[in-house]
């Protein structure tokens, strides 16, 4: 059948697709002809997520690796699959609940997972639909999903997704077990909306208007000592008798929590102090805590007062200052950020913390947690109200720092005068901030209870496995922060205080007393745990502890009731209870290789595909996701899960800027789809996939690739109206260049040869844009430009050369599609089908494997080159010179060795017609006005004078040239500026750059045309 006049995109995308699916095409092991497995495991997008430009992007190139493996015959899987999304759906079926005015602590945990499981499922297909419009090639009969077979769910066992409950589940209880996982009170990041820990990644660090304080904090007793500064030569530059050391705070309401003050152990300003109690400035005068004055070397002395307040439980630097000086770390708030409530009356709290500082008590981790340092008045305000009381307290009291400030005022008859004032000193200056990424409010740093994976025990391996080239890592830089973040790693923290994940397997009951009786159950932290995988197991290991009846109840409370009446003597079983957190998703997804395949059944996907081959991610969760799968594979299984990590950078706009819906420069991959098509964003994403390179998505990049797209079909329509697919072409399959006589078609199969090991090189060292540039190249320039335009003499019916030339024709066009299929999946399926009698679809094509050393035919090869580099050249000097387009120039000859004859007589017609050349005479010499025209072993020139005015040109090249070189005078003084340098954002300067290098190039151009014209007289 006729081809339409245009590829309609709309039309034949789901179409095609679904043909696809129908025939099976991407199920694991389609087209498999060798025993070579290839797996790639998709990075799973959140179940209730929808497409972004990130996700169109790497899935663009695991696509494309996909594709390319499974037509070269690989026995190939790519493994999709959802994460269970955490805060994230969780949020969104709290706000579906707040629709009918329904909050999550209306409902048992029970009732609100039936509601987040229907969600889940409402949503589930959204985002595999949209994969699907991309051209995913997706396994998708084995969609996994990091939470099938946990309660609830009702999909255990559909088809081939596997029940990855029990793969986490397992693997919590074997480190559990290994002593490589332990519950234990670290600082984490806090979440006050949803009252959680949360992982740093769901932190977003924020510059915003900020203040910064400066208190002074009274020695105890009155002391005093005498402080001096001195310049960088050790001049004395200011001394002064003080009876307090100055801090300074952007947190005031965190003072209450202070367990000491640090300065650095070389600065000599505070030597006389050292060892000694200053007072906290705030809560009741009577009952102020004293705290010791240490060194560390955290303090930084050349910043502010070199004196940092150390509040262990609510700022990550000072956790860590706290843990080298044993200081006590008061918790000053509750788990929605407000200042506690709970606890002993303030006078008993501040008497027991003095005796800690005074060395009179000795303190255990569960005393200081149960100790409210909050005085009666700031309990159960919010974190920000206290903070405005604090600083209103201590300024009333006198103890903040003051210094002078000079302003100008205006007396009634509007005279100017400065007027000095002594003010509290206070900065105000923008400072980072923590948020929530989905809460959006400010991220507390809180000491709590958590569950903790041990990285230490299981870094190791992850880290050898990358140092001894089991696994790359691409680009290289990425092994420097991989060794960098895994050699200095924290344990982590894997438990999150939801409702929605994997229920930790760990049940608490009462430990027994001194005299082997059931004590009162206390926090989980000190309770009898059993670690088991499920129900039944805690109850038979309990019951085996107890040796008594054991009952599953719902809550540490009921669990209190029912020890008080077997206080009392009453018959009731031992109460054991579930820890109610669940775990990070990052925990689950950790798992993500092996869980997927089915562990820990040995299954045959397990067995053939695993360990996988290439991981596709961006570089923002090596940390997160790459490297903790590194040690869950190695520590589970003992194999690595992958061998190749390819780290890909943020996709971001034309201008290099961060996308942003506050911005307004958010690109939607599905609104680009519907105007643009598939293969056009699939094309420039291949593209602009440098290794390290800027990720710029520019529509008009795209638009132009539709146009390539464009381009393939008209060359497929022309060959189709040159009789190229007709009954009686046969399909050529050429292995040689001796396969056809013509030189055109000897030069033609050599090129398609080059290209197809350079395509190949790429996709073997993951250059993606090298693959699709010289794709680009070749199918636009090579054969849709020159090798159709050179064959219509050729293909004439009564042309010798016109069977030979419409088969050789018809091999190139297929040899296009077929290397442009994983990248061009959609058109290029559509051509393949309707071109030709296929016994196959495309996606299960034959991948290429001829060699340039057998394709190329050298003479062919230096010929058609020396032709068509002479007839772009002649081309060039035209449109440099403003030679009229339809105007037939004479050309002069000055010399031409053989070959060039040789070349110039077989074909003298075409290279007339194409360069618009009316003649070719020999002449000794040029005369004035001839534009010179070099090829190797000849010389050519075209006498221009008379055709065109050359004083004209002249001018207004000159004219350009000027104006160009104001811009670039302008580009270059910016970028030479060290403080645009300095300050400007990265893609700032690198705009600036990229407009300094087009109009360079620009410039250089119309110069060469300049001097050309110089040479004409």
């Amino acid at each position: 059948m006729a081809l339409d006049k245009n590829f309609d995109a709309a039309q034949a995308e789901d179409r095609l697709y679904k043909a696809w699916e129908a025939a099976g095409a991407f199920k694991a092991g389609a087209n498999a002809s060798r025993d070579d497995t290839y797996c790639v495991m998709i990075p799973p997008p959140n179940v209730n997520g929808s497409l972004h430009v990130g996700h169109a992007f790497n899935n663009t190139l695991q696509d494309i690796l996909v594709r390319w493996h499974r037509m070269r015959g690989f026995d190939t899987l790519w493994q999709p699959g959802q994460d269970h999304a955490g805060i994230a759906l969780q949020l969104a079926v709290e706000n579906k609940l707040a629709e009918s005015g329904i909050k999550r602590t209306d409902l048992s945990r029970e009732e609100f997972l039936k509601h987040a499981w229907a969600y889940k499922e409402s949503t589930a297909d959204t985002i595999v639909g949209q994969l699907k419009r991309l051209g995913s090639s997706c396994d998708w009969s084995r969609n996994a999903f990091t939470m099938s077979g946990a309660p609830g769910d009702t999909r255990v066992g559909h088809e081939n997704s596997p029940n990855f409950h029990d793969a986490v589940i397992k693997v919590f209880v074997q480190m559990y077990n290994e002593g490589k996982i332990y519950r234990g009170k670290r600082l984490v990041n806090w979440d006050p909306r949803f009252e959680t820990a949360i992982s740093d990644l769901e932190v977003e660090n924020t510059e915003v208007p900020g203040h910064m304080w400066h208190f002074k904090y009274p020695l105890a007793g009155g002391a005093t000592y005498e402080y001096v500064e001195k310049d960088e030569d050790g001049n004395e530059t200011l001394r002064e008798t003080r009876d307090y050391i100055a801090i300074a705070t952007t947190r005031p309401e965190t003072m209450l929590g202070d367990g000491a003050v640090a300065v650095h152990p070389s600065d000599e300003r505070y030597a006389p102090i050292i060892g000694k109690l200053c007072e906290i400035p705030v809560g009741p005068k009577e009952h102020r805590r004293l705290i010791p004055i240490i060194t560390d070397e955290y303090p930084d002395k050349d910043f502010g007062s070199g004196a940092v307040k150390i509040t262990g439980a609510h700022d990550f630097n000072d956790y860590q200052v706290a843990k080298r000086g044993g200081i006590p770390m008061y918790n000053l708030m509750d788990t929605k950020a407000a200042m506690r409530a709970d606890g002993k009356p303030y006078a008993e709290e501040a008497a027991t913390a003095q005796k800690i500082a005074n060395g009179e008590l000795e303190f255990d981790e569960a005393m200081i947690a149960a100790m409210n340092l909050v005085p009666e008045d700031y309990r159960g305000l919010d974190r920000f109200e206290a903070r405005d009381k604090v600083v209103a307290a201590i300024t009333a009291e006198g103890l903040a720092v003051m210094h002078d400030v000079t302003r100008t005022v205006k007396d009634e008859d509007g005279n100017k005068s400065d007027v000095t004032e002594t003010v509290p000193y206070v900065e105000n200056k923008p400072i980072m901030q923590p948020f929530g990424d989905r809460s959006k409010v400010v991220i507390e740093p809180m000491l709590t209870d958590q569950w903790f994976v041990d990285t230490d025990q299981i870094v190791g391996p992850a880290l050898d496995a990358v140092r001894n080239g089991d696994v790359k890592i691409i680009p290289e830089s990425g092994e420097k922060v991989y060794y960098n973040w895994l050699d200095n790693i924290e344990p982590w923290c894997i438990s999150r205080q939801l409702w929605w994940g994997h229920q930790i397997p760990v049940w608490y009951g009462p430990e027994r007393d001194a005299n082997e009786k059931m004590a009162i159950p206390k926090g989980n932290g000190t309770n009898q745990r059993f670690c088991e995988s499920n129900e039944e197991a805690a109850v038979l290991a309990a019951t085996d502890f107890y040796g008594e009846k054991v009952e599953i109840v719902g809550d540490k409370l009921q669990a209190y009731k029912m020890s008080l009446d077997r206080l009392e003597g009453k018959s009731t079983p031992i109460p054991i209870w579930r820890d109610e957190d669940v775990l990070d998703t990052w925990f689950s997804s950790g798992l993500w290789p092996i869980g997927t395949l089915g562990w820990p059944e040995e299954t045959p996907e397990l067995k053939k595909y695993f360990p996988t081959s290439d991981l596709i991610t961006g570089q923002d969760i090596l940390f997160f996701w790459v490297a903790r799968m590194m040690m869950m594979q190695l520590d589970v299984v003992k194999q690595i899960p992958f061998e190749t990590v390819y780290l890909h950078g943020l996709v971001r706009d034309a201008k290099g800027k961060k996308m942003s819906k506050s911005v307004g420069n958010v690109i939607d991959p599905l609104e680009i789809i519907d105007e643009f098509g598939a293969d056009a964003l699939r094309f420039t994403n291949a593209a602009m996939a440098s290794l390290g390179g800027a990720l710029k998505l520019d529509t008009a990049r795209i638009a132009g690739y539709r146009n390539f797209g464009t381009k393939i079909w008209n060359a497929h329509r022309f060959a189709e109206m040159n009789g190229v697919f007709e009954d009686n072409v046969l399909s050529a399959t050429y292995t040689r260049h001796t396969d056809v006589d013509h030189t055109l078609n000897k030069w033609i199969i050599g090129e398609t040869a080059r290209v197809r090991e350079e395509v190949d090189t790429a996709l073997e060292n993951y250059r993606f844009n090298d693959a699709a540039n010289a794709l680009y190249a070749f199918v636009w320039g090579k054969v849709c430009d020159w090798y159709v335009e050179l064959s219509k003499p050729l293909l004439q019916d009564d042309a010798p050369e016109a069977a030979e030339t419409r088969q050789t024709l018809k091999w190139v066009l297929d040899q296009c599609l077929t290397m442009l299929h994983p990248i061009m999946p959609f058109i290029t399926e559509e051509l393949w089908q309707n071109t030709d009698a296929r016994s196959k679809m495309l996606v299960h094509g034959d991948w290429p494997t001829y060699s340039v050393a057998d394709m190329l035919d050298a003479n062919a090869d230096r010929e058609l080159n020396w032709v068509i580099g002479l007839i772009e050249s002649i081309r060039s000097a035209r449109q440099q010179m403003h030679v009229p387009a339809g105007l037939k120039v004479p050309m002069l000859c000055t010399e031409m060795d053989a070959a060039g004859q040789a070349a110039w007589d077989r074909n003298e017609a075409m290279i007339k017609r194409l360069a618009r050349v009316e003649s070719l005479e020999r002449a000794d010499t040029f005369p004035k006005g001839t534009v010179s025209i070099a090829a190797p072993g000849a010389t050519f020139g075209l006498p221009l004078a008379g055709l065109i005015d050359i004083d004209a040109e002249k001018s207004r090249l000159q004219k350009s040239l000027d104006k160009l070189g104001k811009e670039i005078g302008g580009l270059k003084g910016r970028l030479n500026n060290p403080k645009f340098a300095a300050s400007a954002p990265p893609e700032v300067v690198a705009e600036a750059q990229g407009n300094l290098d087009a109009r360079q190039e620009e410039a250089d151009q119309l110069q060469a045309a300049l001097d050309r014209l110089a040479e004409l007289g």
